[in-house]
């Protein structure tokens, strides 16, 4: 990464306009489901509290699309975060209305305040210049440490640095590191697992995928599309009639790339959309009418297992199967499983791979989690992030 970070710039008592990205889960009643993302942020504003720095917090919380809406208030967040930092977090009323700006202003270095859900403001979205100056104006420093939104182009993202200096934290900077060496600079070989509903959402990563790793292997529903693109029927499994050819393309870019595409040999069916449904192990030349795929069969998990196993670095992202059920979790739990016990780099892709690591319990065991779905999808694909373009470089 060729971008400045909090370490590259003198920061001693300034004061310092941070984003984070605290887009936390929450429950009906308001409190944090998941605080992990909170904790990762953790970090850099110790490091900036270190240096004596006044900082101003802020961060989106759901979509309240340019709306006011109270259950999506960063009060949850402000609470842990101050419990977490053994010190108070003040919340502002407001994004950068009157109170924000008077808290602002009024803050002394070593204190930390929270803006309200920058999402509130109508112009974060469309990176509104005149909001980006009214953030820009309550602080001498941006920095950005919201990798899970880089690839948005946003007031508080992107639109900042306009208007001052701006840098990475430490969360973003370790972000492009791992994402960056895994993909670019792999010790080989190199093993990339797709999972997810459909390809066409994937298209891309898997395109320049096929550039880069020896093995690619394909689980989730996506699988459904290729088995009905060489000419099986899959019963009522998810399946993207209109992107046949686009399948059966990429199964030709792998020949020609001399990648090692592995694709399901049997799946996992059940009759209805319920953790207790009845289900059975098929091979994929035979799934059942009326039956609908819902996890890598036993033979999957084996050859799946087994290509794990020589590999050096592994790239996940999304799941294999239904893993909210637990029937069908047995396919992503043995993939986490057998990353945690290989001698190799495992980078996780963010979303639902990530969650499902935790649920088995393993998330130690892997070399890096990404905390960006989206982000490090576009970041895999070659995509320039907006809110990491906007740094300084080095």
């Amino acid at each position: 990464m060729d971008k400045k970070t909090v370490k590259d710039i003198d920061l001693k008592g300034k004061k310092v306009i941070e984003r984070c990205d605290f887009n936390v889960p929450l429950l009906e009643d308001g409190t944090i489901r998941d605080n992990t993302r909170i904790v990762a942020a953790l970090p850099t504003i110790k490091y900036l509290l270190e240096q004596n720095c006044a900082i101003i917090l802020c961060s989106h919380l759901g979509r309240p699309k340019g709306q006011v809406v109270p259950e999506l208030s960063m009060t949850p967040v402000a609470k842990e975060l101050s419990r977490l930092l053994g010190q108070e977090v003040k919340l502002a009323k407001d994004v950068v209305g009157e109170d924000a700006m008077k808290l602002a202003s009024e803050l002394k270095p070593g204190e930390v305040m929270l803006l309200e859900n920058v999402r509130f403001e109508p112009g974060e979205e469309k990176n509104d210049p005149e909001l980006a100056k009214k953030f820009a104006s309550m602080a001498e420093v941006f920095v950005n440490d919201a990798f899970g939104t880089a690839h948005r182009a946003h007031a508080s993202t992107a639109g900042i640095a306009d208007y001052l200096p701006a840098v990475a934290g430490f969360l973003i900077e370790k972000e492009l590191k791992f994402l960056g060496d895994a993909i670019n600079n792999p010790t080989r070989p190199f093993v990339a697992i797709l999972g997810g509903k459909k390809v066409s959402d994937k298209i891309g990563v898997i395109d320049s995928l096929l550039e880069k790793v020896d093995t690619l292997m394909i689980g989730g529903a996506m699988a459904y599309t290729f088995f009905r693109s060489m000419g099986y029927t899959v019963g009522n499994s998810i399946c993207e009639e209109d992107k046949l050819d686009l399948a059966q393309s990429l199964m030709q870019k792998a020949k020609d790339k001399g990648v090692k595409l592995m694709l399901p040999v049997d799946t996992k069916v059940g009759k209805e959309f319920k953790a207790d449904t009845e289900s059975k192990v098929v091979s994929y030349k035979e799934i059942p009418d009326g039956w609908e795929g819902y996890d890598i069969g036993t033979e999957t998990i084996k050859m799946y297992t087994e290509e794990l196993q020589k590999a050096k670095t592994v790239l996940w992202n999304g799941p294999v199967g239904l893993f909210e059920f637990d029937q069908f979790a047995v396919g992503t739990n043995a993939i986490a499983k057998t990353l945690a016990e290989i001698d190799a780099v495992t980078v996780i892709g963010g979303g639902d791979s990530a969650a499902a690591i935790k649920k088995a319990g393993l998330s130690d065991k892997m070399t890096h989690i990404s905390t960006g779905g989206g982000a490090s999808l576009e970041f895999i694909e070659g995509k320039k992030l907006p809110g990491i373009e906007c740094l300084m470089d080095k």
